[in-house]
């Protein structure tokens, strides 16, 4: 699971421009890596365009995700994941990068027909784009659900365990019911032999 693009894009006219952007390009040889990051922005940009305000979207591209939040504020926060990332903790990021991002920036910052690419500093992202690679350690319900995975396979270990005891058990208890019947012959066999004789 992996995230390579964070974005923040002013979508309120065409073409949408990119705010603020961070990249993870480390799993892309050093000769690729610009050609991907212009595809990323080149898609974003798409992507960004086609998401209406209040529009929360998920987008898969071949090995792909592009999960996309619009705000009515004229912005798109947006994430490109590989397909196995989880769409939850996405969009919980993207809510999260929003709201921070315009507390930051109010709009009057941004609304600027001739706001550059870029031109605006939001720092979090790189803290982000690292801290979400894992999506466990980010996400509290995530980590529970790892936690319980985990239990459960303890538990299914323990109940194995169980059965393999109970089978060793039940052929203990028929052994037993074999001795039993041995020793009640055993028994009759003995008094038998012990009748023909008294002691006093």
């Amino acid at each position: 699971m992996k995230i390579f693009y964070i974005g923040i894009l002013k979508n309120e006219s065409k073409p949408a421009v990119e705010l603020a952007v961070e990249r993870d390009l480390s799993s892309y040889s050093r000769f690729t890596r610009n050609n991907y990051g212009e595809f990323m922005t080149l898609f974003s940009k798409t992507v960004a365009e086609r998401t209406r305000p209040g529009q929360r979207q998920d987008i898969e591209e071949q090995d792909y995700t592009f999960h996309a939040y619009s705000r009515s504020e004229g912005i798109c926060a947006l994430i490109i994941s590989d397909k196995d990332y989880p769409a939850l903790v996405a969009h919980q990021l993207l809510s999260k990068i929003a709201d921070e991002f315009l507390a930051a920036h109010p709009r009057t910052s941004f609304s600027s027909p001739s706001t550059a690419p870029n031109s605006l500093s939001f720092p979090a992202l790189k803290e982000y784009i690292a801290k979400y690679q894992d999506p466990g350690q980010a996400d509290s319900i995530m980590k529970i659900q790892r936690e319980l995975d985990e239990t459960k396979i303890v538990l299914h270990k323990t109940i194995e365990s169980v059965l393999e005891r109970g089978e060793k058990i039940d052929t203990l208890v028929e052994k037993s019911n074999d001795l039993s019947s041995q020793s009640r012959m055993f028994y009759t066999q003995a008094k038998k032999q012990n009748s023909c004789c008294v002691v006093m």
